[in-house]
């Protein structure tokens, strides 16, 4: 667990798909054997950066989430790094057997990027907007679940999960630009959540975009006289639940 009290600056915006789609390239060009799959959304998870920079390691599947994870399973026995990429609902939905026994079980060292998760992406209707992606993932063995509260977050997440774990790890990445709360040189620890502000009289547990309206409603309380304690939990598997005990008896 890492500590701090301060006033977090929030003017810059930016989605986190957009710096994943960043990020992406960078690991291309520092590392030969990332390869990428999408499922005919690259413009929208941003993976047509990497297409654009490396179509040799670029694989667009079509609409075939189901092969494509099958695909990418293959590629890291032989000793490709993948990167797997499509809208949170039709990774889960759409390809969970083949992430559960294909990938998971095996310990397959895929990484899968989930783009627009949740109900924030209201203008592509319910069908698209997953509240379940979060749950079938962490019910299944081996998986490594990280959701990151802004760009900053989201950039250094990939490279954790490419440079640092061997395994399946499922990442969850938002559509529309949200504040940056980090600095470039911040240092996460994905094994731990993260304390943001101290506080004595109530816990607000975040994860996602959800961290920095939480950071808000922690000065909301602040000027009723509720000093509230604000944690950024990135990390849902495992989850740091030291921690989380810890808070939750500060706070009683």
């Amino acid at each position: 667990m890492r500590s701090k009290s301060k006033q977090i600056s929030l003017q810059k915006i930016i989605s986190t798909r957009d710096a994943f789609g960043e990020e992406l390239v960078e690991l291309g060009r520092k590392h030969k054997e990332v390869v990428v799959l999408d499922a005919d959304l690259s413009k929208a998870t941003r993976t047509c950066w990497f297409a654009k920079e490396f179509p040799d390691r670029f694989f667009d599947m079509g609409i075939s989430e189901q092969d494509m994870l099958g695909t990418a399973a293959g590629l890291s026995l032989c000793d490709k790094i993948p990167i797997v990429s499509t809208f949170a609902i039709f990774a889960t939905a759409k390809a969970f057997d083949q992430i559960r026994n294909t990938i998971a079980y095996p310990r397959i060292n895929v990484k899968i990027i989930a783009t627009h998760g949740g109900i924030t992406i209201g203008a592509d209707g319910a069908s698209h907007q997953p509240i379940e992606h979060i749950t079938l993932m962490r019910v299944i063995p081996n998986m490594t679940i990280i959701v990151p509260a802004d760009g900053i977050e989201a950039k250094t997440a990939l490279k954790y999960a490419v440079e640092k774990v061997k395994g399946p790890v499922f990442i969850v990445v938002g559509r529309d630009p949200t504040p940056v709360i980090f600095s470039d040189d911040h240092q996460f620890d994905f094994r731990h959540g993260e304390v943001l502000k101290e506080g004595k009289d109530v816990a607000i547990i975040a994860a996602g975009i959800m961290v920095e309206k939480a950071l808000r409603a922690g000065e909301k309380l602040g000027e009723r006289g509720i000093n509230a304690c604000i944690v950024n939990i990135h990390t849902i598997k495992p989850i740091d639940k030291e921690l989380i005990i810890k808070i939750a008896r500060k706070v009683g």
